[in-house]
Protein backbone atom coordinates (compact mmCIF):
# COMPACT_ATOMS: atom_id res chain seq x y z
CA UNK A 1 0.00 0.00 0.00
CA UNK A 2 2.32 2.31 -1.36
CA UNK A 3 1.76 6.50 -1.34
CA UNK A 4 3.62 8.46 -3.70
CA UNK A 5 2.89 11.51 -1.61
CA UNK A 6 4.31 14.25 -4.43
CA UNK A 7 2.32 12.88 -6.84
CA UNK A 8 -0.58 12.97 -5.11
CA UNK A 9 -0.34 16.41 -3.45
CA UNK A 10 1.13 18.02 -6.84
CA UNK A 11 -2.19 17.05 -8.46
CA UNK A 12 -4.58 16.76 -5.77
CA UNK A 13 -5.13 13.20 -6.95
CA UNK A 14 -7.40 10.69 -5.07
CA UNK A 15 -6.55 7.10 -4.91
CA UNK A 16 -8.54 4.13 -3.31
CA UNK A 17 -7.25 1.09 -0.95
CA UNK A 18 -9.31 -1.72 -0.53
CA UNK A 19 -7.80 -4.89 0.01
CA UNK A 20 -7.40 -8.01 2.60
CA UNK A 21 -4.66 -8.63 4.85
CA UNK A 22 -3.44 -11.45 7.20
CA UNK A 23 -3.33 -10.51 10.62
CA UNK A 24 -2.63 -13.33 12.15
CA UNK A 25 1.40 -13.24 12.51
CA UNK A 26 0.50 -9.54 14.35
CA UNK A 27 -1.61 -11.61 16.73
CA UNK A 28 0.75 -14.46 18.07
CA UNK A 29 0.98 -13.19 21.07
CA UNK A 30 -2.43 -12.70 21.91
CA UNK A 31 -3.67 -15.62 23.00
CA UNK A 32 -6.96 -14.30 23.64
CA UNK A 33 -7.70 -14.07 20.36
CA UNK A 34 -8.87 -17.70 19.00
CA UNK A 35 -9.70 -17.25 15.52
CA UNK A 36 -9.46 -13.78 13.33
CA UNK A 37 -11.32 -13.30 9.80
CA UNK A 38 -8.66 -10.81 7.21
CA UNK A 39 -8.44 -7.44 7.72
CA UNK A 40 -10.90 -5.47 5.33
CA UNK A 41 -9.00 -2.67 4.45
CA UNK A 42 -11.10 0.53 2.67
CA UNK A 43 -8.78 3.94 2.85
CA UNK A 44 -8.58 6.82 0.38
CA UNK A 45 -5.74 8.97 0.27
CA UNK A 46 -5.99 12.34 -0.93
CA UNK A 47 -3.38 15.16 -1.61
CA UNK A 48 -4.18 18.43 -0.30
CA UNK A 49 -2.63 21.62 0.71
CA UNK A 50 1.14 20.02 0.64
CA UNK A 51 -0.02 17.04 2.71
CA UNK A 52 -2.06 13.77 2.32
CA UNK A 53 -4.77 12.93 4.12
CA UNK A 54 -5.70 9.52 4.44
CA UNK A 55 -8.76 8.36 5.87
CA UNK A 56 -11.52 5.09 5.87
CA UNK A 57 -12.28 2.16 7.89
CA UNK A 58 -10.80 -1.12 8.54
CA UNK A 59 -13.30 -3.77 9.97
CA UNK A 60 -12.31 -7.62 10.81
CA UNK A 61 -14.25 -10.09 12.68
CA UNK A 62 -12.44 -11.50 16.17
CA UNK A 63 -12.95 -14.77 18.34
CA UNK A 64 -11.54 -13.90 21.70
CA UNK A 65 -12.14 -15.17 25.14
CA UNK A 66 -13.41 -13.79 27.44
CA UNK A 67 -10.87 -12.64 30.02
CA UNK A 68 -12.90 -12.96 33.11
CA UNK A 69 -15.19 -16.76 32.35
CA UNK A 70 -12.60 -17.79 29.15
CA UNK A 71 -16.02 -18.39 26.90
CA UNK A 72 -15.45 -17.65 23.43
CA UNK A 73 -17.35 -14.53 22.12
CA UNK A 74 -17.37 -13.40 18.16
CA UNK A 75 -17.29 -9.94 17.92
CA UNK A 76 -16.93 -7.54 14.84
CA UNK A 77 -14.85 -4.41 15.25
CA UNK A 78 -14.76 -1.29 12.68
CA UNK A 79 -11.82 0.76 13.73
CA UNK A 80 -11.93 4.21 12.01
CA UNK A 81 -8.71 5.29 10.26
CA UNK A 82 -7.67 9.38 9.92
CA UNK A 83 -4.20 9.81 9.74
CA UNK A 84 -2.54 13.10 7.99
CA UNK A 85 1.02 12.80 6.20
CA UNK A 86 3.90 15.95 5.54
CA UNK A 87 6.80 15.57 3.78
CA UNK A 88 9.69 16.16 5.66
CA UNK A 89 10.70 18.19 3.03
CA UNK A 90 8.11 20.82 3.35
CA UNK A 91 9.81 23.56 5.84
CA UNK A 92 6.21 24.49 7.03
CA UNK A 93 6.36 25.51 10.94
CA UNK A 94 4.78 23.45 13.31
CA UNK A 95 1.26 24.74 15.00
CA UNK A 96 -0.31 23.59 17.42
CA UNK A 97 -2.70 22.00 15.51
CA UNK A 98 -0.31 19.99 13.47
CA UNK A 99 0.96 17.86 16.48
CA UNK A 100 -1.52 14.91 14.42
CA UNK A 101 0.58 15.26 11.73
CA UNK A 102 3.18 12.34 10.50
CA UNK A 103 6.16 14.03 8.78
CA UNK A 104 7.39 11.59 6.21
CA UNK A 105 10.70 10.95 4.84
CA UNK A 106 11.48 10.46 1.09
CA UNK A 107 8.79 10.95 -1.93
CA UNK A 108 6.73 7.82 -1.04
CA UNK A 109 5.76 5.40 2.17
CA UNK A 110 3.77 2.81 2.88
CA UNK A 111 0.58 2.75 4.44
CA UNK A 112 1.14 -0.72 6.00
CA UNK A 113 3.01 -0.54 9.32
CA UNK A 114 0.33 2.70 10.09
CA UNK A 115 -3.24 0.27 9.38
CA UNK A 116 -1.45 -2.52 11.45
CA UNK A 117 -0.52 -0.14 14.60
CA UNK A 118 -4.41 1.75 14.05
CA UNK A 119 -5.48 -2.10 14.29
CA UNK A 120 -3.54 -3.11 17.31
CA UNK A 121 -4.09 -0.29 19.18
CA UNK A 122 -7.72 -1.17 18.75
CA UNK A 123 -7.77 -4.30 20.11
CA UNK A 124 -9.40 -4.91 23.44
CA UNK A 125 -7.14 -4.65 26.84
CA UNK A 126 -9.41 -7.23 28.70
CA UNK A 127 -12.17 -8.50 26.52
CA UNK A 128 -15.47 -9.67 28.03
CA UNK A 129 -18.08 -11.97 27.03
CA UNK A 130 -20.69 -9.36 28.83
CA UNK A 131 -20.70 -6.26 30.73
CA UNK A 132 -22.27 -8.90 33.48
CA UNK A 133 -19.69 -11.32 33.03
CA UNK A 134 -19.19 -12.88 36.84
CA UNK A 135 -15.92 -14.92 35.51
CA UNK A 136 -14.55 -18.23 37.19
CA UNK A 137 -14.96 -19.34 40.90
CA UNK A 138 -11.34 -19.03 42.24
CA UNK A 139 -11.42 -21.98 44.62
CA UNK A 140 -13.36 -24.80 41.93
CA UNK A 141 -12.96 -23.22 38.56
CA UNK A 142 -16.71 -23.40 38.20
CA UNK A 143 -18.22 -20.83 35.16
CA UNK A 144 -20.67 -18.38 37.45
CA UNK A 145 -22.67 -17.11 34.55
CA UNK A 146 -24.10 -20.92 34.24
CA UNK A 147 -24.78 -20.84 38.14
CA UNK A 148 -23.12 -20.79 41.74
CA UNK A 149 -21.03 -23.49 42.95
CA UNK A 150 -21.77 -23.62 46.68
CA UNK A 151 -17.80 -22.30 47.25
CA UNK A 152 -17.60 -20.41 50.30
CA UNK A 153 -17.21 -16.47 49.19
CA UNK A 154 -16.31 -15.57 52.74
CA UNK A 155 -13.05 -13.46 52.31
CA UNK A 156 -10.64 -13.58 55.53
CA UNK A 157 -7.44 -11.64 55.20
CA UNK A 158 -4.22 -14.09 55.42
CA UNK A 159 -2.66 -11.97 57.31
CA UNK A 160 -5.76 -11.86 59.78
CA UNK A 161 -6.14 -15.70 59.83
CA UNK A 162 -4.29 -16.61 63.45
CA UNK A 163 -7.00 -14.22 65.25
CA UNK A 164 -9.58 -15.80 63.12
CA UNK A 165 -11.03 -18.24 65.97
CA UNK A 166 -9.73 -15.76 69.14
CA UNK A 167 -12.91 -15.22 70.21
CA UNK A 168 -14.95 -18.23 69.80
CA UNK A 169 -16.31 -20.17 72.61
CA UNK A 170 -15.14 -23.51 74.10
Amino acid sequence: MNIHMQELIAKGMTRSFHTSLDVAPLLKDRPDVLRSSPLAVALEARGEEGAVRVGGELSIELELACSRCLTPTTEKFVIPFHEFFRPASDNKEADEEEDEVIVVEGDSFDLLPFVEQAFLLYLPFAPLCGDACKGLCPQCGANLNEGECGCSRERLDPRMAALKDFFKQE
